[in-house]
């Protein structure tokens, strides 16, 4: 079993304790009435997308996520949160050194032994959700689960849903397809943006992904029998109707939108291994970004 796989099967039990964690975290993380950034790079980003609009959903204060690199300075924020496994990527620390003093900031971190619990005012640590691989999967997803704690959204349902995730079969031929897309809508959209990130570090697949209603706006055009389209959640009325008509494969989200990115996780790694590919060491990837100089 490579690195992600073992990762990957101990979600469920990650979730558990994560969510049990969240009251004795609340005092460094955002409460409800203040203005919060979310920043990440890679998967970490894509988890700060669907975090922000949970918790803006929740009706817990206006929330935006953003690219570490692409924070907008000239917003005000009461908090910043980060999110990063590695607690070295250069961009999340150069942010948050540009914050000391400005703006409140809380790390969510893998490692207790990196820059950014120096860099940060605040931090969590999950270590027991750190993971060997370079592509990620329970850090982001514990983290998130923790996130959804906080917020009062989790339930044991989510870590039901997400054992049925590792057992049942994935669906007839989608191992075999050449082109994969993912959607989501509201807080799931993240998740299909990391789904499709999954497919491309671990097994060099053609992937997009889309808000769903953004589907029938040009990308259903590559959509033909060899494809598939996952959604991530409640599908627009009528978009499986017209996937199928294509020829192409349509996915159906019927667990808990986080559970299923655990079952594209494992598609990721099934398609890999069909195609001959090592998911433990992807293509021109390393386990954090750190840049020359910083």
């Amino acid at each position: 079993m490579t690195h992600v796989e073992d990762e990957l099967f101990s979600q469920p039990e990650c979730w558990i304790r994560a969510a049990a964690q969240a009251p004795e975290h609340a005092a460094v993380l955002p409460v409800p009435g203040e203005r919060v950034a979310i920043v990440g790079c890679g998967t970490s980003y894509f988890m700060a997308q669907s975090v922000a609009a949970l918790r803006e959903g929740a009706g817990q204060g206006e929330t935006d996520a953003f690219a570490a690199s692409e924070y907008p300075h000239g917003r005000p924020y009461d908090r910043v949160l980060a999110l990063t496994r590695s607690g070295t990527t250069t961009e999340v620390l150069e942010l948050l050194e540009r914050l000391k003093g400005r703006t409140r900031t809380t790390a969510l971190t893998a490692d207790p032994h990196t820059p950014v619990m120096r860099a940060a005012d605040d931090t969590v640590v999950l270590d027991f959700a750190d993971e060997r691989s370079v592509v990620q999967t329970r850090f982001a997803t514990t983290a998130l689960t923790l996130l959804r704690a906080h917020l009062g959204l989790h339930t044991d349902a989510v870590v039901a849903d997400a054992r049925s995730a590792l057992t049942a079969p994935l669906p007839d031929g989608l191992v075999d397809c050449t082109q994969f897309t993912f959607l989501g809508r509201g807080w799931t959209v993240g998740l299909a943006n990391e789904a499709g990130l999954k497919m491309r570090e671990a097994a060099l697949s053609w992937t997009e992904a889309y808000p769903a209603m953004e589907y029938r706006h040009g990308p259903i055009s590559i959509t033909t029998a060899g494809t598939a389209t996952w959604m991530f959640g409640d599908a627009p009325e009528g978009l499986a109707e017209q996937v199928r008509e294509t020829g192409g494969l349509w996915v159906a989200g019927g667990l808990d939108p986080l559970a299923e990115l655990v079952r594209a996780q494992r598609l990721a790694v099934a398609v890999a291994a069909d195609r001959g590919l090592d998911p433990d060491r992807p293509r021109h990837l390393t386990r954090s970004v750190i840049l020359a100089g910083s």
